[in-house]
């Protein structure tokens, strides 16, 4: 796939936070090849922002920070990583081909009628029951072959991805933030990526080795950061919330609680709840084998990561409201999809081709909130359509990234 030059370096760089009013967030949920939605999510969020300050704009020069879990990782990497005239290395319009050309290869489909008929769970669970369900080898090569010898701080803005050490027991979370102080976490795009990305049953999981400051290794056996964080929201709040009580006013001048400065948008990959599959009735009846496969999906995956994301999503729509700066937090998530769309692997072409039109569709549907009693998202009173609060954050984040360069400007007059 041909990639698109992304243009020269800006004159003046993103300055930091505290010569502006706000400390901009984008968050990226995990969901395998449903990364496709939050990528044309991504490509128009991009083009608004070119139409207010020109074809070179990136989504990196607009925000302080990006997090994201799994595939969510992967576009994060993607949006961030460094070219050789030290822009990103893919433009947000990128990320839905990438995954259309790359996506068959790295979920490889026994046969459509076989893979997805009658017989598929029986095909899954004699997978599953000898190793996880894909070997991997492509997506490491893939993903190594992208990012080379990038490193954590050699991102263009801050990134956080998380995962989880399967054999401490505890998430890994790999932060900008703390890749100076502590060298061990400064580890290669590339291993994070694979690491945050190894979903239990579906990829093998990733062990690497770092060095800490001592020149020490450190051993890391690492899985899907959905176990950690599907929703990666809170983490990157909290990174930041880190900074702020670790005294660093000279990066994010805000103090405890003045949490109105911050803004985030965090973008979901679909899930299929208003399909309501599942009841007690059925479930009662399952044992351990019919919980990690069912219907070309892992229910119980499934539901822990739908737990920790809709539970990090509500926990974003209490505190922002209670804050009184509910507009400056965008969640854009679908709950409506069906079927193969709500798989994480199930690449076929009319599969993928289906899930960019989800991504399409959602755009037009309304602004939405999660009603944490019906577990279901609905519209915001007033909140116009996705595109229409995309085209309002777009000039926030356009205005917010002017006034720091006129003041970073202005210091150096």
């Amino acid at each position: 796939m041909e990639i698109e030059a992304a243009g020269e370096p800006s004159p003046v760089e993103m300055p930091p936070p505290n010569i502006g009013k706000l400390i901009t967030i984008l968050t990226i949920d995990g969901g395998g090849i449903r990364g496709i939605i939050p990528g044309v999510i991504l490509a128009y969020l991009e083009s608004q922002l070119q139409e207010l300050d020109g074809k070179d704009a990136r989504i990196a020069d607009y925000f302080d920070l990006i997090a994201g879990t799994s595939t969510g990782g992967l576009v994060t990497a993607m949006l961030t990583a460094p070219n050789k005239d030290k822009r990103p290395f893919y433009a947000a319009k990128d990320i839905t081909p990438f995954y259309l050309e790359h996506s068959p290869k790295i979920f490889p489909q026994i046969g459509t009628n076989f893979c997805c008929g009658p017989f598929a769970g029986l095909v899954n669970l004699a997978k599953m029951m000898n190793g996880p369900k894909y070997d991997g080898k492509y997506l490491h090569k893939l993903i190594k072959g992208l990012l080379g010898s990038t490193r954590l701080h050699d991102t263009l803005t801050a990134v956080v991805v998380p995962t989880f050490d399967i054999k401490t027991l505890q998430p890994v979370i790999f932060s900008s933030y703390e890749a100076e102080s502590k060298p061990d976490l400064d580890a290669e795009l590339a291993d994070i990526c694979i690491s945050t990305s190894a979903a239990p049953t579906f990829l093998p999981a990733h062990s690497f080795k770092n060095k800490d400051a001592q020149n020490n290794e450190r051993e890391f056996n690492l899985i899907d950061g959905g176990i950690a964080a599907n929703n990666p929201t809170l983490i990157a709040i909290g990174e930041v919330t880190k900074q702020v009580l670790l005294k660093h006013e000279d990066l994010f001048p805000i103090k405890p609680m003045e949490y109105s400065r911050i803004l985030v948008i965090s973008l979901g990959t679909g899930n299929a709840k208003n399909e309501e599959k599942y009841n007690a009735k059925m479930v009662s009846k399952w044992g351990l084998l019919s919980w990690l496969t069912n219907n070309n999906s892992s229910p119980i995956i499934d539901a822990f990561n739908q737990a920790s994301a809709d539970m990090v999503n509500y926990h974003n729509f209490v505190v922002f409201k209670a804050l009184h700066s509910d507009d400056k937090y965008l969640r854009i998530q679908d709950d409506t999809l069906t079927g193969d769309l709500a798989s994480v692997d199930v690449a076929t072409k009319e599969n993928l081709e289906g899930l960019v039109k989800v991504g399409e569709h959602l755009l037009d549907k309304p602004a939405s909130k999660i009603n944490l009693d019906k577990g279901v998202y609905e519209p915001i009173e007033n909140g116009g359509t996705n595109k229409e609060a995309l085209r309002r954050f777009a000039k926030i984040l356009s205005d917010e990234r002017k006034l720091r360069q006129s003041t970073a400007g202005s210091r150096l007059v």
